[in-house]
């Protein structure tokens, strides 16, 4: 089998056997699983890592920021050394930092030591995109299609339960400990299973644009998770914002001009790949909204006069809904696909999404009603996040795929740190003075602001839709 040509030379393929093939599509799926789920712990342990440690609760987020920001940050370069000849041994080098930092987490170290382990597991989230571009080089076209539309959805809440159940009982370092055994079994896993890269592939990395882009992205995480520092030093905040766009910019420039660039801005260019970030930076915006409203919702104690007062544990319950449909819109899209384009599903999944929204701004006095929100939004996100790489990787080389997918992730990551922090401001805009908890309408309007970003999601998706019907029937 031959790959997309490089630079002039054919780059061969080689698929793997139908035994192999069964053996690396449940490693791919456990190691995506692993990375997505260690870094996401940070969410359901920020009280207790308070607690535990005695710092606040503004610091104790940093356990989850810090993760996301490493992560955003690698993901580029993760998805260039993913394309070049050396992606098994970037696979496990990742795997061997993501092992040490959990290491890091366990041992009875000071709270420093645990933000440094916590950037080190974030870096595994650029492992995704590597997952990708492992089946697209070494399974059959369909299958590797199914396989690829599971890795872009798995992992989405399934550590939370689980996670919020061993603080409760053992304390943070147990939760912890469940992080370093599934990366080390994820390590063994992946120097078992992962194949080497087809040969004929550039490994050529360009350091610089990927410095570049990593101080502009730390700049953007920074300036959507730091929403203090807009309030009370707006000039600083906005001289950081003009700061990060030079710098994008910048980068831009060294793409275009470099033979072997870290992203391929041409190939961004494109009208479906631009259409499918564009919709993926609103999208994740959307929804990384809401599943933040809703869980926020959720732990309000009664005094407010609303919410349900749940435990970390409790509350950890109401993402299973979003797990498991989210599972099942990911399994069932590639059948869907076959009938209708990727673009109208993606369009579809942005419009079930949007009556989460409306679900949630309606009716939350129950708790099933809560429950039934997060459904409706974990099938919309599980169809969405398994439709968007058809979309890209219609255009995309082979040989590209990791890079394609991982510029993809980070549009994600911004989308989703600044709907984190759009309803943050929101929710903070309607609190009182002397209130410790926003207004039961300040929920609202929030939904109502996540409403408007999955229209406009839709729309650009139809957009995408209506350009591929053009393109296939002139």
């Amino acid at each position: 089998m031959t790959g997309q040509p490089v630079g002039g030379v054919a780059v061969k393929a080689f698929p793997v056997a139908r035994s192999e093939a069964r053996l690396l599509v449940p490693a791919l799926m456990f190691i995506a699983l692993v990375v997505a789920a260690v870094a996401s712990l940070g969410t359901p342990l920020i009280t207790s890592v308070a607690t535990s440690f005695h710092v606040s609760l503004g610091s104790a987020q940093w356990t989850l920021t810090v993760a996301l920001l490493s992560g955003a940050v690698a993901t580029p370069a993760l998805g260039r050394l993913g394309a070049s000849p050396h992606r098994r041994t970037t696979i496990l080098a990742t795997l061997a930092v993501v092992v040490a930092g959990s290491a890091l987490t366990v041992l009875p170290l000071p709270f420093a030591w645990l933000l440094v382990g916590r950037a080190a597991q974030g870096v595994g989230l650029g492992l995704t995109a590597l997952m990708m571009g492992v089946a697209r080089d070494h399974l059959p076209e369909e299958r590797s299609a199914a396989v690829i539309a599971l890795i872009s959805i798995i992992g989405a809440g399934v550590g939370y339960p689980l996670a919020a159940l061993l603080a409760e009982l053992g304390g943070v370092r147990a939760a912890y400990g469940l992080g370093l055994v599934v990366t080390a079994a994820a390590l063994l896993t992946a120097w078992r299973s992962m194949p080497e890269a087809p040969e004929g592939r550039s490994a050529h990395v360009d350091v610089a644009g990927a410095v570049v882009l990593a101080a502009a992205l730390l700049l953007v995480l920074f300036l959507a998770g730091e929403r203090n520092l807009w309030s009370r030093h707006l000039a600083v905040a906005a001289g950081l914002a003009v700061v990060a766009v030079v710098l994008l910019c910048v980068w831009a420039v060294i793409e275009l001009r470099s033979t072997t660039p870290l992203v391929d801005v041409r190939a961004v260019r494109h009208p479906a790949v631009a259409g499918a970030n564009l919709a993926m930076f609103v999208g994740g915006l959307g929804m990384y909204l809401l599943l933040t409203l809703i869980t926020r919702y959720a732990q309000t104690p009664h005094g407010a006069g609303y919410g349900f007062g749940l435990t970390t544990f409790v509350a950890g319950l109401v993402l299973i809904p979003f797990s498991v449909l989210g599972f099942v819109a990911g399994k069932l899209t590639p059948r869907v696909r076959t009938r209708i384009s990727d673009p109208l599903l993606l369009a579809g999944s942005a419009v079930v999404v949007g009556g989460g929204f409306a679900l949630f701004a309606a009716a939350r006095s129950d708790l099933a009603e809560l429950f039934a929100a997060m459904g409706v939004l974990g099938f919309g996100v599980g169809g969405f996040s398994a439709a968007m790489p058809g979309v890209i990787l219609a255009v995309t080389p082979k040989s590209e795929t990791s890079s394609a997918m991982s510029f993809n992730y980070v549009v994600r990551s911004v989308g989703y740190s600044l709907g984190s922090a759009i309803g943050g401001l929101i929710l903070a805009a309607g609190t009182g003075p002397g209130h410790l908890f926003p207004d039961d309408s300040a929920y609202t309007t929030a939904a109502l602001v996540g409403v408007g970003a999955m229209a406009i999601t839709t729309l650009t998706c139809l957009a995408l839709a209506r350009r591929r019907s053009s393109e296939t029937n002139p």
